[in-house]
């Protein structure tokens, strides 16, 4: 079989079996996550201009945005999920360098409310989504990831199996979905290594791809069921020719899910070692930025090389920014939405400790990576003293998971703002009873 027919096989049991309590938890704990992504990203430039060109795809359809305007499926997909990813604050599965809230929870509510899905149906395609395409990822490998933003092409796969699984697809038609969401992945990592706004289009053009490969394969169009582990499928195209042999080896007994990493911070994912590291000897021995001479920070190359930018003159580039996060961290306590105000962008404390950092790939480090995320951090006192920590984890990782409770925090703090505190309280009170729920959250 290939891998295809795997994943579609599981799909189409999927359906039949009871979904574990525990997976049902974890489930709403990442559409709470996603959730809190969402408000802080309705603000942010592609967003409000995805609305104005796709000015004919909304106040019709079934689907909504998240502040309610009826959109089209496909409409409601690419918008929510490039909101989900804009603010640079959503879910991601480490294994597979991989943020997978982002397009399977904005294709599965897309599909569910076009659908008149129930909330345990929404919770079981977006469970169907992340294990699905969780491990597409993890096959794609490091070698993907060089060139490649997963979160764009892998994501593809996420919303097609949420979208098929709130279609009720056979298995077929199922294995079809697949096989057209594989021919419209893309997302270079090149178009973020300049400030640009297309970052968080990948993660929606995902989301859209695959509710319109779902809504195809439900219509008849088939796909290259080889299109994945053939002899120029995906894996060869896009990654050094991996094995799918164990792709769906642990479907049903290891979920994916279970294991995600929520940001208890805002920004790129790869600097969060770093920040956790500098706010550990921060805390530890009291220091402030005018009592360090010098910041090292060692960690593992995508680190480097993604959270790039050296002099970040941008929020975007600031958000992609190794020194500047970690200077943030040691001068103001956090790196929350305040990091990336203007008079914080400016700041010249922060600004002159960057001048004081050194940036290195720690060989041992980089081999651990993507499986473990970690960083050293070296802090030299001006009255002499060499204070150094290693950070093996980031605070949110499943080694040091958000509670319940850190991540309604999370959820209150980003989305007050935007609905309003009571407003929000009820939405997370909506969204831990999706199981017992005959309709989908609303704003």
């Amino acid at each position: 079989m290939h891998a295809t027919e795997i994943f579609a096989r599981y799909a189409a049991d999927f359906h039949r079996q009871p979904l574990p309590p525990e997976v049902i938890h974890h489930a709403k704990r990442a559409v709470i996550d996603w959730y809190a992504s969402v408000f802080p990203g309705l603000a942010a430039a592609p967003v409000r201009q995805l609305e104005e060109v796709l000015a004919d795809d909304l106040g019709c359809g079934r689907a909504s945005l998240i502040l309610g305007r009826p959109a089209t499926a496909r409409a409601a997909a690419l918008i929510n999920g490039t909101a989900a990813h804009a603010a640079e604050v959503d879910d991601s599965f480490r294994e597979a360098m991989y943020h997978p809230g982002a397009a399977t929870i904005a294709a599965a509510l897309a599909a569910g409310q076009d659908a008149g899905a129930s909330g345990i149906e929404f919770l079981r395609g977006v469970v169907l989504g992340y294990e699905v395409s969780t491990r597409i990822g993890v096959v794609m490998g490091r070698a993907h990831y060089k060139y490649w933003h997963s979160t764009g092409t892998i994501g593809s796969f996420g919303a097609a199996a949420a979208a098929g699984c709130l279609m009720s697809l056979d298995e077929a038609a199922f294995a079809h979905a697949l096989a057209t969401a594989a021919t419209f992945t893309a997302g270079l990592q090149q178009a973020f290594r300049m400030d640009s706004m297309s970052k968080p289009l990948h993660a929606g053009r995902a989301a859209e791809a695959g509710v319109l490969a779902a809504q195809l394969a439900a219509r008849g169009v088939t796909g290259s069921l080889d299109v994945l582990d053939g002899e120029i499928g995906l894996g060869q195209a896009m990654s050094s020719g991996p094995d799918w042999s164990q792709a769906g080896a642990t479907l049903g007994r290891d979920f994916h899910i279970t294991r995600l990493t929520f940001k208890n911070h805002i920004g790129c994912g790869h600097t969060f070692a770093a920040i956790d590291g500098a706010l550990e000897l921060k805390q530890r021995y009291g220091l402030e930025a005018a009592d360090i001479e010098r910041v090292q920070v060692a960690t593992y190359r995508p680190a480097l090389d993604i959270a790039c930018y050296t002099h970040p003159a941008t929020a975007n580039e600031a958000r992609f920014s190794l020194a500047y996060v970690v200077a943030t961290a040691l001068a103001h306590g956090s790196v929350r939405l305040a990091a990336y105000e203007p008079t914080r962008l400016a700041d010249p404390g922060t600004r002159a400790l960057m001048e004081r950092m050194d940036l290195a790939v720690d060989p041992e480090l980089d081999a651990a990576f993507p499986g473990q995320r970690a960083a050293r951090v070296v802090i030299h006192t001006r009255d002499g003293r060499r204070l150094e920590h290693l950070q093996p984890n980031r605070k949110g990782d499943p080694e040091q998971a958000l509670t319940d409770g850190e991540l309604e925090g999370k959820f209150l703090e980003l989305a007050s703002p935007v609905i309003g505190s009571e407003r929000a309280g009820a939405l997370l009170a909506r969204i831990w009873a999706l199981d017992t729920s005959a309709a989908l959250p609303a704003a």
